[in-house]
């Protein structure tokens, strides 16, 4: 389809974009890192349980100054839980365009999940005596494209 960086055929697979999203690009870049291969459902309560702050997303790449975090294959992590939110809609949407053509969707994987910079837009920082500083706000673009397992 056209504007996906992976070539999936809409007969077969199901897909969602999100652009524009209102989160840290490098927080979105462990999140997809962390969910790509996992089943639909697995995905889902992954998500939540770091939403609930009961799960770190391990850091992989922006891990400078990142503690560590108990669990099994994590040295740094944390628990971006605005960027969880915002890649659970989006995989929910791609679910729900699944349904839409008829796909059973109980036994779908994640074959394609990337992130990349989206634009960025124009912030005011309060500073003192009633002045206001712009600064550059980021965002950032998710893809998901489901499979069903065979």
């Amino acid at each position: 389809m056209k504007g996906f960086s992976y070539p999936y055929n809409p007969e077969i697979h199901a897909a969602a974009r999100g652009t524009g999203l209102n989160v840290s690009p490098k927080a979105a870049r462990e999140v997809c890192k962390a969910l790509k291969g996992m089943e639909l459902e697995k995905a889902k309560s992954y998500l939540e349980r770091v939403m609930d702050m009961d799960q770190a997303v391990p850091f992989k790449r922006h891990d400078g100054k990142v503690g560590h975090r108990r669990g099994k294959g994590i040295s740094s992590g944390r628990y971006p839980v605005k960027t969880a939110a915002a890649i659970l809609k989006v995989i929910e949407s791609a679910g729900n365009n699944g349904e839409a053509i008829h796909i059973d969707i109980e036994n779908w994987r994640i074959i394609h999940i990337a992130t990349s910079r989206g634009r960025s837009f124009e912030a005011r920082f309060p500073r003192a005596r009633g002045r206001a500083t712009p600064k550059m706000r980021e965002s950032a673009n998710v893809e998901v494209v489901l499979e069903e397992m065979k």
